[in-house]
């Protein structure tokens, strides 16, 4: 019997596609401009003394820790933080939809194991007592694994503002560029997800 309804192979391949295309929006940006430092400079009337603004990676980790995204916001990658959400919301969508069809089918597994011939589930001529189970223990595989990759994204966007913040006044070079992109291959009748690092260097 066929079920139609979103199983464990099917969240994960979507979810991490999702991942997959966040990672890349983060870092296939990584080459650029040397970045200059911000400075305020106080003069004196016999010496010029540079005091250079502090930029505290402790700072970003807890901003993102305390709102997703606003760490991005005080690092300046502005465009990281819908990208974010965007996870966020896949992720909710996937983990509410799969929280309704485990009530749904916890309960008529119940309704149906109770003992009681009163009590009658929606899917008498539907399923039988272990597809009811088997869907139950699918959609509270699915729900657990949203919770997961929920999880990883909260900590990679509090990842991603502590590196960016240690790296917000480190000057990178011109001469070096690093390209990030999918790569997709088949490997004994298996579809593979993976990512593709290319590094070049002009003199």
């Amino acid at each position: 019997m066929q079920f139609f309804f979103f199983n464990t192979k099917n969240l994960f391949n979507i979810t991490s596609q999702i991942l997959l295309i966040i990672f890349i929006l983060f870092y296939s940006s990584f080459s650029v401009l040397a970045q200059n430092s911000d400075t305020n400079k106080v003069k004196n009337s016999d010496t010029t003394k540079v005091k250079i603004k502090k930029h505290s990676p402790q700072k970003a980790a807890i901003m993102s820790a305390c709102i997703p995204g606003l760490g991005q916001a005080y690092n300046k990658k502005y465009w990281k933080i819908p990208i974010i959400y965007a996870g966020i919301a896949a992720v909710s969508y996937f983990a509410i939809l799969n929280s309704d069809s485990l009530k749904i089918y916890k309960k008529a597994y119940q309704l149906r194991t109770d003992g009681n011939p009163a009590t009658i589930d929606n899917y008498v001529t539907k399923y039988t007592d272990d597809d009811l189970l088997q869907i139950k223990n699918i959609y509270r595989k699915n729900l657990e694994l949203s919770f997961i990759i929920g999880a990883g994204i909260y900590a990679l966007n509090i990842i991603d503002a502590t590196v960016d913040a240690h790296l917000f006044k480190f000057d990178i070079n011109d001469d070096l560029s690093v390209k990030v992109s999918p790569l997709f291959y088949t490997f004994r009748d298996h579809s593979v997800t993976g990512l593709s690092f290319s590094f070049s260097f002009s003199k």
